[in-house]
């Protein structure tokens, strides 16, 4: 993915970010994820369906990179089972951290393939993952 595709990409998710809306429905999941150094502060919204993601939806306030990180991460797991998610969640890491990873996996998130480069950018772009993370764990208990 060339670097013109990827900055389009982010910035049309933070421009246009999908499923951001607040919901008060008890049969979701909420999970905030911040970052202590930063404005970044999320609220996930998590709809399970006892293996599967059913829906997700997002606020908050944050970054260009955390907005849109969440849009594509919300727009490549809903649907997905918690297996499927937690495998995508683990690549987001091993590309964030400079590490291999499987490129055909991450779809859209390979816009965010040089954030390694950048390490006060990576807490920004893996905030959403840490926390879909947190939930579908806590979901197995």
């Amino acid at each position: 993915m060339d670097n013109e595709t990827k900055r389009a990409i982010i910035m049309e998710n933070y421009t246009h970010p999908l499923n951001r809306k607040t919901i008060d429905d008890a049969s979701y999941v909420k999970v905030n994820t911040r970052n202590v150094s930063c404005i970044d502060n999320i609220n996930l919204y998590i709809k399970f369906n006892e293996k599967r993601i059913v829906d997700m939806a997002f606020d908050g306030e944050a970054c260009a990179i955390s907005i849109s990180a969440t849009s594509v991460m919300l727009n490549n797991l809903i649907g997905k089972t918690k297996e499927e998610a937690l495998e995508y969640i683990h690549n987001f890491y091993h590309m964030t951290e400079g590490e291999s990873y499987n490129e055909e996996l991450l779809k859209d998130g390979n816009a965010y393939s040089d954030i390694y480069k950048q390490g006060n950018r990576k807490t920004c772009a893996t905030l959403p993952f840490r926390g879909l993370e947190k939930a579908i764990l806590e979901s197995e208990k």
